[in-house]
């Protein structure tokens, strides 16, 4: 007998209300929340900042599977069946055979990468899963504003063509240096990605604009989104409502509230 309660399994909500639209989901729980605020304080650094990303990443796995994964109905046996004929799980699951492209964008990004990676080996047969690294430098003025990103090198595993394909990286500031990324993804790569998305700590305003602007297909997730340098009638409105008057950049393009240069702490390379 099937139990109706296994046959559709309850999925993750958006998260934080906001109007941004169904494709940005912004998790900001307590928990989530908590450990963000700790990595982002000052008097935070290693060994404890990869501690926390790591932490922080592996929640935000199980909300991006939950939520853009493919399933399955299956029937399993569970360790009971040697007592009696019912020790048999019928419901839904992960579809072990689909494809899953991970994409390590250096620097910052190659502990999210990794920890992405390796959580899904747990649910996708490991013949349908890859890790991507992408090596992106943003370009900057004269002032340091990012003008553009280039690539310095890739080492891209094959075409993406109705895969899942993932970019995992902590900061959503401008959205140059995973604009660029995907852009090179869509351009020079075999195939139409059955679905994508960009997953952050912190995100701001103009991150969520340009990309849902270029990428209207995209999905979103994050823990927190900055707005910091809204005038205080915008920050006292749901997020999203007001888009064109949310501010969360600095002259320099450094998020605020933010959590400083997170690349440079998470390498002890102040460059």
């Amino acid at each position: 007998m099937r139990d109706s309660q296994y046959q559709t399994l309850p999925r993750p909500s958006q998260g934080m209300v906001h109007g941004y639209g169904p494709r940005l989901h912004l998790l900001s729980y307590p928990f989530a929340m908590s450990m963000l605020n700790r990595l982002s304080a000052p008097g935070t650094v290693q060994p404890e900042v990869n501690r926390l990303l790591s932490t922080m990443y592996d929640l935000l796995l199980g909300e991006v599977a939950n939520t853009i994964l493919q399933t399955k109905q299956v029937e399993s046996e569970t360790r009971m069946i040697a007592a009696t004929e019912h020790g048999i799980y019928r419901g839904e699951q992960i579809d072990p055979d689909q494809r899953v492209v991970v994409v390590d964008v250096v620097r910052a990004g190659i502990i999210p990468a990794h920890r992405f990676y390796d959580g899904l080996h747990h649910v996708i047969h490991p013949h349908n899963l890859r890790q991507d690294h992408v090596v992106a430098s943003r370009l900057t003025d004269a002032q340091d504003r990012v003008i553009g990103v280039t690539l310095d090198g890739s080492k891209i595993g094959g075409p993406i063509d109705d895969a899942t394909v993932i970019f995992p990286d902590p900061m959503g500031a401008t959205g140059s240096s995973i604009a660029g990324v995907i852009s090179h993804y869509h351009s020079t790569l075999g195939g139409k990605a059955r679905a994508m998305a960009a997953v952050h700590l912190i995100v701001t305003p103009e991150y969520i604009k340009r990309m849902q602007t270029e990428f209207p297909d995209l999905h979103i997730f994050a823990i927190r989104l900055d707005r910091g340098l809204s005038d205080e009638q915008t920050l006292g409105t749901i997020p999203g409502s007001h888009h064109d008057q949310e501010c969360g950049l600095t002259k320099n393009q450094y998020i605020v509230p933010g959590a400083g240069g997170v690349g440079e702490v998470l390498n002890n390379a102040w460059i």
